[in-house]
């Protein structure tokens, strides 16, 4: 599991991003704007973009960090054992 974040220095909302991105167990690349990155290059990655960070999770574009939220709070989580062999759970009655 691979998380990309554009972020600037001195975010509080790239840090929080991070830290939520480790404690679901992503790896993270973060690309810093003013160190290896420019704004240009974000706006190439994210065309609408206006702030950091800017999130993709597993190659998909998530959004900021309020978006990072809801994307795990809408999202359920497969154990490695079920992405491995797909497995599908019986619903309860």
């Amino acid at each position: 599991m691979k998380a990309v974040v554009w972020s600037k220095g001195s975010c509080p909302f790239c840090v929080s991003a991070k830290q939520l991105l480790k404690q679901k167990g992503y790896d993270i690349e973060e690309r810093v704007i003013g160190h290896g990155f420019t704004r240009e290059q974000l706006i190439e990655a994210v065309p609408l973009a206006r702030t950091v960070p800017q999130i993709f999770v597993d190659g998909e574009y998530v959004g900021g960090y309020d978006d990072l939220k809801l994307y795990f709070a809408n999202k359920t989580v497969k154990t490695s054992v079920q992405q491995q062999w797909d497995i599908k759970f019986p619903a309860s009655e």
